[in-house]
C-alpha cells in the first residue's frame, strides 16, 4: 500500500471480511499542537469511532474496499476495492494531484 497525505479530518477505513481496519496518515504539519490519535480526532469532532463504523456499513452495506470518512463535515464515502480508488477519490472531492513525472 503507498501513503497518502490527506487532512486530519478525512480519515481512511477498510472492510475486510466482517473486519474494519482504519488507515492513519502521516502528520506532516501541526501548527496548533493538537493530538492527531483516532480517540482524540473523533471526540474532537463528536464522534466515537462506533458511530463513524455504522455510518459507513450503511452507505454500501458492508461491502469490502475502502472507505473515506469526513469526521468535520459528517459525510462517509466507498472508494472501492483497490488503493488506487482512494487516490481517486481524494481527487474527486479536489483534494490532491498527479504526481509530476520527473522523467523527461
Amino acid at each position: 500500500m503507498q501513503s497518502i497525505y490527506s487532512p486530519l479530518y478525512l480519515q481512511i477505513y477498510q472492510r475486510e471480511g466482517t473486519r474494519w481496519f482504519f488507515h492513519p496518515g502521516k502528520v506532516f504539519y501541526n501548527a496548533h499542537g493538537i493530538s492527531t490519535d483516532l480517540e482524540s480526532t473523533l471526540e474532537r469532532n463528536g464522534l466515537t469511532k462506533m458511530k463513524v463504523l455504522v455510518e459507513l456499513f450503511r452507505i454500501n452495506g458492508g461491502k469490502p474496499g475502502y472507505y473515506l470518512a469526513n469526521i468535520r463535515d459528517k459525510k462517509y464515502y466507498y472508494c472501492g476495492d483497490e488503493w488506487a480508488s482512494v487516490k481517486a477519490k481524494f481527487k474527486e472531492l479536489g483534494i490532491g494531484r498527479d504526481e509530476p513525472n520527473y522523467h523527461s
